[in-house]
């Protein structure tokens, strides 16, 4: 008797969690937005390597990014904007916003610290 109690619970169990599987799709994108431009709590720190202007890319040296889940490292990013390199020059300190656009990342804003 106990058995059927037990495969009747997992019965219920396994129906519930087909039904969660199968009801309308989420917006998984929406767990990994990015953060907005302006907002100063997910700024990262980090020191200007090189400025790429031509290519548009910059190197920074820069701490933990939490929204990118990624330590702290040296590495080159893409901007998203060419204005954002203006003013900058190697050995500046900053404090910036990076995101992952269509599989590069991207800094989004970026403003010298002072």
């Amino acid at each position: 008797m106990k058995l059927n109690r037990v495969l009747l619970a997992l019965a219920i169990a396994g129906a519930s969690l087909a039904h969660a599987q199968s009801s309308e799709p989420v917006d998984h994108a929406a767990h990994h937005a990015q953060p907005a431009a302006g907002d100063q709590g997910l700024l990262s720190e980090g020191e200007v390597r090189k400025v790429n202007r031509e290519a548009g890319k910059l190197t920074l040296r820069h701490g933990p990014l939490s929204n990118l889940d990624m330590p702290a490292m040296t590495m080159v990013f893409t901007v998203a904007d060419p204005k954002l390199l203006d003013g900058l020059n190697e050995g500046d300190k900053v404090r910036f916003t990076a995101g992952k656009q269509e599989g590069k990342f991207v800094v989004t804003a970026i403003e010298k610290a002072n």
